[in-house]
């Protein structure tokens, strides 16, 4: 009797080590292709962000959402011809005393981009600095987000002291979150609000009047905007662009006006050439947004007191050139 006991338990175990080993079989051979060779499954493939959202990575006045791969070198070269309302007499402002930046800016790490300028008009230095934060891509982000921050110092001399008290109100600021999106392969839009902060503000002192000592502002320290921008390609190296910005905060005295541009762009893969009419002409983003005083919907006053009838806008230009190293 205790022979059959272990014959069964024998047996049960044998067919047990037999179950097993075909089902082991089977999987091992699920798992193989026709070669014998097993079978992995294949990662998905790994979606990369859209590309080329923007040509340059400028849009007339407005930096656009786009920063270059690491070790990219730009140079740049901006040009504001003068106002157009003289007509003939300066040439529809081509003769008329106009406004240059030169620039140059590198890409250290990938997202990042830093780079610093001059601009004539005040003699203005500036540094910037623009940082990826979001890129568009298909099933995971619908958009672009890039900040970008500039930073203004006015180098006028001033031997007697009459413009600036201190040092500290030479510098002049500027921060903006750029949002982005190509919708398809040939129009792009980006919306930018943006604040723009200005350590001297004329008028910003106490007076006396019938009531006694009060304190009043010509001009808020502070200057919120928003900036639409647009860009169609009409060839793979010709797009059409516009763009608009709106300012938002409402000073007491010399609320600067609106800017309407458009124009034209030229582009290669290292090139691009923008030519436009528009509003702005102090070429420093913070500048254009705090004193633009180019009317482009209606009547202007000039630097004399006269008001004036009609639109002004400037003729103008960028040159962009990059370098991958």
């Amino acid at each position: 009797m205790k022979l059959n006991i272990n014959k069964r338990h024998l047996l049960l175990s044998f067919t047990m080590c037999l179950l097993c080993f075909l089902f082991g079989f089977q999987e091992t051979v699920n798992a193989q292709d026709s070669t014998g060779a097993a079978t992995v499954k294949p990662a998905p493939a790994k979606v990369k962000p859209v590309k080329n959202t923007f040509e340059s990575l400028w849009i007339i006045d407005n930096q656009t959402v786009m920063v270059p791969q690491k070790g990219t070198f730009e140079m740049e070269i901006m040009h504001r011809f003068g106002t157009t309302e003289n007509g003939y007499d300066d040439f529809w402002g081509l003769f008329a005393p106009s406004n240059i930046r030169l620039g140059a800016s590198y890409s250290p790490i990938n997202n990042l981009f830093i780079g610093i300028g001059i601009t004539k008009s005040n003699m203005l230095w500036d540094a910037s600095a623009k940082y990826a934060l979001m890129k568009q891509t298909k099933g995971q982000y619908p958009v672009s987000i890039t900040y970008y921050g500039n930073m203004g110092y006015d180098t006028r001399k001033d031997p007697d002291g009459s413009l600036f008290k201190y040092n500290s109100q030479r510098l002049i600021f500027f921060n903006q979150l750029i949002i982005a999106r190509k919708v398809t392969d040939k129009f792009s839009i980006q919306v930018a609000p943006s604040v723009s902060h200005q350590n001297a503000v004329n008028g910003y002192y106490t007076k006396n009047d019938s009531t006694g000592t009060s304190t009043y502002k010509e001009m808020e320290f502070n200057h919120f905007a928003i900036a639409i921008s647009g860009r169609y390609k009409l060839t793979n190296v010709t797009s059409v662009m516009v763009n608009y910005d709106q300012p938002l905060t409402k000073h007491n005295q010399n609320n600067p006006n609106p800017n309407l541009s458009f124009g034209f762009e030229f582009s290669t893969s290292s090139h691009s050439f923008q030519i436009f009419a528009g509003s702005y002409g102090l070429l420093s983003p913070q500048r254009n947004n705090l004193y633009n005083d180019t009317n482009p919907f209606g009547s202007y006053t000039d630097a004399a007191g006269n008001k004036h009838e009609g639109h002004q806008f400037r003729i103008g230009f960028n040159i962009t050139r990059l370098w991958n190293y």
